[in-house]
């Protein structure tokens, strides 16, 4: 939508919540001269919304008594991505979310013909989903923040409260947000750390947007950069096997943080860090391709283990 267009509409919302509105108030709202907003109101006209207009200093720009704006007309197939995303958004652990979609699904009720309107109710009442349900809550605000401060490449003061309950004063630049594993999580350049780092935004107490602007790496994915990080945390052993299939057919086989996935000649080479060998072991025997363990020993002897009470339960 262009900028003009924009104005125009913003017009018809000033027209809408105040009544009747000056020409000088809706100039000055919008940062134009009473002849762009003159304009503005031809526009309107010639769009087939009938506004009075008023002359004098009482006077100014009104829709015409008892005049309603025609309903939104949605398909079928829009109806059912609002009704979806609205359900969708209440999933999403956002501590505001519940009463924002009961408004976002009211107005749009109320502009929405009969058929479609039922049809929206109708899913709000008998679907349920499954995203995942939220481990923790995040604030709408910081949501909004970083986001708007991402996308403007303009740097953020936060105090971050870690796993342990320190809190410390950060200066991050969010490169993006993403939801995983049922948390929000903000990813960016943290200058007291001096790398990227990821941030729950359900721990973060306090944000303010900064002037100071950053430049983003190119094409940077929040959500893989957190995948990545979750399968290479370090634990208690660290694991790695090439597996004899490519390499979509060995991603299907794992779910996404299991570790990271390497294309050489022979094969695919997975890297894990593990806490849990047996489980680990249990994991590789039941693959539908071959594979060979290249560290750590126990890792083979965990594996044979596997194999043998299997075999004693045929």
């Amino acid at each position: 939508m262009t900028r003009p267009t924009t104005r125009v509409l913003a017009v018809l919302e000033l027209l809408q919540a105040h009544g009747r509105i000056s020409g000088a108030e809706i100039a000055a709202r919008l940062g134009v001269d009473l002849r762009t907003v003159r304009r503005y109101i031809v526009t309107l006209e010639e769009m087939g919304i009938p506004v009075t207009a008023e002359r004098g200093r009482a006077g100014g720009y009104a829709l015409v008594a008892g005049f309603k704006l025609p309903p939104m007309m949605f398909s079928d197939d829009e109806a059912l991505a609002l009704s979806v995303g609205l359900l969708a958004a209440s999933k999403l652990g956002l501590d505001r979310a519940a009463p924002a979609v009961a408004s976002a699904q009211a107005k749009l009720e109320r502009t929405m013909p009969a058929a479609l309107r039922e049809r929206m109710r109708a899913l709000a009442e008998n679907v349920q989903l499954d995203v995942g349900q939220a481990a923790t809550g995040a604030g709408g605000a910081a949501l909004g923040v970083l986001s708007v401060a991402a996308r403007g490449r303009r740097r953020v003061r936060i105090a971050y409260c870690d796993a342990t309950g320190s809190v410390s004063g950060r200066e991050i630049d969010p490169y993006g947000l993403a939801y995983y594993a049922g948390c929000w999580y903000a990813v960016g350049y943290c200058h007291l750390r001096r790398d990227l780092r990821s941030f729950r935004l359900d721990r973060i107490d306090a944000f303010e947007a900064q002037a100071t602007r950053f430049e983003r790496p190119r094409d940077f994915d929040a959500l893989a950069y957190l995948v990545r990080s979750v399968a290479t945390m370090p634990r208690a052993v660290a694991i790695e096997v090439l597996l004899k299939t490519s390499l979509e057919r060995a991603r299907a086989q794992f779910f996404a943080t299991v570790g990271v996935f390497e294309q050489v000649a022979d094969g695919v080479v997975m890297h894990n860090q593990s806490d849990d060998l047996a489980w680990f072991a249990r994991q590789l025997a039941g693959l539908p391709f071959g594979f060979e363990i290249r560290r750590p020993a126990e890792l083979v002897d965990a594996v044979r283990q596997c194999a043998q009470q299997v075999l004693r339960q045929l």
